[in-house]
């Protein structure tokens, strides 16, 4: 499955998604996540801990189960594809621009060929974009 930092985040810090994306994510033998998602899952981390939400023991575990989530996943890593494909998304979909690349990384990732593949995602935009683009969505709805 194609990892999204919405969907990545409640694992890092609980919400309440936070129990059934876990499950997902410990169940996903292959996950796969844009080059730059650890950057907004690390940023979101950030943002929180410096808002003072977070004990900072809270935010080291939060950075723990971050980097163990980046020792198991496989990146897509920046290409002229990704890039090409992002900016025709943009024109097809309102999407934001970290967004289209996510998604155009998940499109580079199954080759263009989203029928059959899973987007794991809680965003409604780019969940929206994700299935008029063909993917099949983790959770079946954003509010699980």
């Amino acid at each position: 499955m194609f990892w999204d930092s919405s969907a990545l985040v409640p694992l890092i810090l609980p919400e309440a998604r936070s129990t059934v994306l876990t499950e997902a994510f410990n169940d996903d033998r292959h996950p796969v996540i844009w080059w730059v998602t650890s950057v907004e899952c690390h940023s979101a981390l950030v943002r929180v801990a410096r808002d003072k939400r977070l004990t900072r023991d809270e935010a080291r575990g939060a950075s723990e189960r971050l980097r163990a989530i980046r020792s198991r996943v496989n990146e897509i890593g920046p290409s002229d594809d990704v890039r090409v494909r992002a900016i025709h998304l943009l024109s097809a979909h309102a999407l934001r621009s970290a967004d289209a690349l996510q998604l155009a990384a998940a499109l580079a990732w199954c080759e263009g060929q989203p029928s059959g593949e899973t987007l794991v995602c809680v965003d409604q935009r780019l969940r929206k974009a994700a299935t008029q683009e063909g993917f099949d969505l983790h959770p079946d709805t954003a509010d699980a």
